[in-house]
Parts: C-alpha cells; structure tokens; sequence
C-alpha cells in the first residue's frame, strides 16, 4: 500500500453549511437588534424632545377616575393607574373565560346539530352557522347592546322575574351573596372533593384497562363535587345569606348588578365563536371514518354512545388546533368591547390611563405584552392537551 498519499487540505470554514448557518443567524440577530435599538432610541428622543415623561412612573399616581365593574376594590380617591391595569386585565380575563366555555358548549352541539338526520334541526343549525359567521363582530355587537338591551325599561319600571331578580336597561339585578367568614371551609373541601373525584377517575380508569370493569364515573364525580361542600355548608351552619334588590319608588336598591356592556359582549364573542367552533367540530367528525361508526353499531352500540364513545374521541385530534385559533380569536376579539364601553384592558387601560397620562408607548407595549401572554398561555395548555389526545405510533 502507498504510505505517501497526500492527505486532503482541511477545507475553509465559510465553505462548512453548518458554520455558515450559525454565522448568517448572528448576523440576522445583529441587524434584529440594532434595529430595535434605533427604534427605542428614536422614539425616547422623540419623547423628551416633545417634553412628554417617559418610565413607568405612573404606575403608582392616582388614577382619578372611576370603573364600574370591578373584581377588586378601586375607587377613583384611593387607586392609582396600576391597580386600573389590574381591574381591566381581570375584567377581560373575565369575559373571556366564561365566553370559551360557552362558545365551545354551544359550538358542539350546533357543530353535531348539522350532521343530524333530523332535517329541521340541521338546516335550522346550518343558517345559524351562515348568518352568525359573515356578520362583522362589531355589528353583532351593537345589535346586542343597542337593539336587544338598551330598549329594556328602566329602573323604575323593571322587569320582575322569580326569585327577587329584576331585569332593566342598567343590567340584570341579582341576588347578592353574602359569604360568612366559615364558607372558607366549603372552598376548601369543593378543592378537595375535586382532587379526590380526579383521583377516583385516573383510578377507574385504570382498572377498566386492566380488568374491563366499568365505574359510574360520572355519577361518583357529581356525588362528591356536589356531595362534601354541601355536607360541610350544613355542619358549617349554613354561612351564606343573600342581600335582596329592593324596588323603591324611583330607583333598584342592593343586589349584584350585572351590567349590559358585559352581557352584549359575552353573548356577542360566544355567538360569534360559537359558528365558527360548529364548523370546526363538523369537519373532525366528518374525518372519522365511516367504518369506525358501522363498527359501533356492529357492536350493538346506540347512536348516542357511538358519537360520545367513539367518533368523538377521534375527530378530537382534527378538532384540537383550529378550537386553538379560535380560543386566541375570541380573547383578542374581546378588545372590541371599547365600542359598548365595557371596561375591558383596551378601554380602561390603553384608553383611559394613556389619555390621562400621555404615555402611549408604555402603555401600549405593556397591553400588548399582557394579549401575547395569554394567547401563549392559551396555546400552551392547548397544545399539552392536543399532545395527549394525539395517536401514539409504535
């Protein structure tokens, strides 16, 4: 064998991709970078040119103005632009929990409703789907504040409904609860009875897989979630009252007022959601195979079971992403609940405190900060949970 062979000359790093892949994202980086500093840069000159206060200073001044819903103490003598940040990041958080909730609720069964074989049930669902969904969400909003709400009657004239509840145009008038300082105790064991129901669920579970024996899931889970807080209320000595609204002359007095702009914006982005969630839902059932029902049926399934059992748990896969965008949708569509006045974020914070003090910057950036949050929060869980729902391959 020759021993003298030449032995090739290392070859330039430029030339290796891996090297040239790294050298061309620091400079991206580089050029990313630079170019948000000369935007900051510019935009501070800018500020103390005009003589405008930049930093977060304002944080901690009084606000000077009042909020209407709030879930935590705020007045307009005693808060500052802080604690406005906070009363208007929970009133968003607020109508947008509970209108996923009720978007996806209703979103199933319309979305199961146009698969129907009952005929009327499945047009009337299909013109639902139509109409909702190529209506601008800011018209259906309107029409819901100023065409459903706003002509109910007024205070003095209220609309009486069972239970000491009153219905006008300032808001739907409830009963308020009065909590006695023992119904931490019933907090405390619903946790409980949550966990310990979880528990005994991921436990059945089990033995199902492994012995075929089914649990009452459903019936033990109500038992215990309902069952332990209402054992505790009682033995607690009942420590919750109600303050009824009185009905004077001229005016509602007492009572837990839910006011209109958060019903016309709840029933507005679950609506609106809801269309778009039903077709959604229509299309991951109607990826399932149709074998994978005829199986069912085989089996001597009922139609019921068959969907809940077996079509369901598969189109979850299908349905899983896109009911992500529209979670993200209607967090971010509930910015539109400036138009009726609902004090969301966008109207108590970026509205108001930035007219008050000036700083827009600041403030924008950190609203915008707060939705990119929540919109990764969201799609975190979302996609843990698609995770688990997804075919694992072996």
């Amino acid at each position: 064998m020759p021993t003298d062979a030449v032995k090739p000359g290392r070859a330039s790093l430029f030339y290796d991709p891996k090297i040239r892949g790294y050298v061309y994202q620091i400079v991206l980086l580089a050029v990313v970078a630079f170019l948000i500093w000369s935007a900051a840069s510019n935009a501070i000159e800018n500020l103390r040119a005009q003589k405008i206060a930049s930093g977060f200073g304002f944080w901690h001044n009084a606000a000077g103005f009042d909020v209407n819903q709030k879930l935590i103490p705020f007045s307009a003598a005693a808060s500052t632009y802080g604690q406005a940040f906070w009363v208007g990041l929970l009133n968003t958080l607020l109508v947008a929990s509970i209108g996923i909730v009720l978007s996806t609720f209703l979103g199933f069964f319309v979305g199961v409703a146009r698969l129907s074989s009952n005929w009327v049930l499945a047009k009337l669902a299909m013109i639902y789907v139509e109409v909702i969904r190529n209506l601008p969400l800011l018209l259906q909003l309107f029409f819901w504040y100023n065409a459903v709400l706003k002509p109910l009657p007024d205070a003095r004239n209220s609309i009486a409904l069972p239970g000491s509840i009153f219905l006008n145009n300032r808001g739907l008038i409830l009963p308020n609860p009065q909590f006695g300082p023992a119904f931490q105790a019933v907090v405390i064991a619903f946790f409980v009875a949550v966990v310990v129901a979880f528990v005994f669920y991921r436990w059945s579970k089990t033995q199902q897989a492994r012995t075929g024996t089914q649990y009452p899931n459903g019936l033990i889970t109500l038992a215990l979630i309902l069952g332990v807080p209402l054992l505790v209320f009682f033995f607690a000595g009942s420590p919750l009252s109600f303050e009824l609204p009185q009905q004077g002359r001229f005016n509602l007095t007492g009572g837990l007022q839910i006011f209109p702009e958060f019903v016309a914006l709840l029933i507005g982005l679950t609506t609106y959601t809801a269309g778009f969630i039903a077709e959604v839902v229509r299309a991951g059932i109607l990826a399932v195979s149709k074998g994978q029902t005829e199986a069912a049926h085989a089996l001597g399934l009922r139609p019921g079971p068959t969907l809940k059992l077996v079509v369901i748990p598969q189109a979850m896969r299908v349905i899983i992403p896109p009911l992500t965008s529209n979670y993200l949708n209607l967090t971010k569509n509930s910015s539109l609940a400036v138009a009726i006045g609902y004090p969301d974020l966008v109207q108590v914070f970026t509205g108001t405190v930035l007219n008050q003090t000036g700083q827009a910057v600041e403030v924008v950036a950190i609203t915008m900060a707060v939705y990119l949050t929540i919109s990764l929060v969201t799609s975190l869980f979302m996609n843990i949970y698609n995770q688990r729902m997804a075919l694992v391959e072996r």
